[in-house]
Parts: structure tokens; sequence; C-alpha cells
């Protein structure tokens, strides 16, 4: 099964990373609680829009536009 790759990854690059041993580059890692701190919102801007990211009671995360 061949993983869905973002549109700006040539997947033939990425095939070839991982055939000679490479490791494929990591992606950013934030931690929810460094996005919340004591918030249960935060408004994300993303190409003139925003979004929002919320966190529900059952500790689940919702983004709506």
């Amino acid at each position: 099964m061949k993983k869905q790759l973002h549109a700006s990854i040539d997947p033939a690059d990425f095939e070839l990373s991982t055939k000679y041993g490479a490791t494929p580059v990591s992606r950013p890692r934030v931690h929810s609680a460094t996005l919340f701190g004591t918030a249960h919102e935060v408004i994300i801007e993303h190409a003139g829009e925003e979004y929002r990211l919320r966190l529900t009671r059952q500790d689940k995360l919702i983004l709506t536009k």
C-alpha cells in the first residue's frame, strides 16, 4: 500500500530516498498544549482564511472554517 504524499513531494523522490535507506523528511510536531495553553479554541490563519481548532469535552480536536 502506497502512502499518500503531500502534493509538493514527488513520489519518485520519496521512493528513491527510502530505497537506499535514507529516512524521509520528518514532519514538524507541535503538542496541543503548546497551541491551546489554557484555552479550548485557537484561530488558525491560512491562505487569508480563518479556521477554528477546538478541543472538545471528550478531548478530541475539531477543525472548522
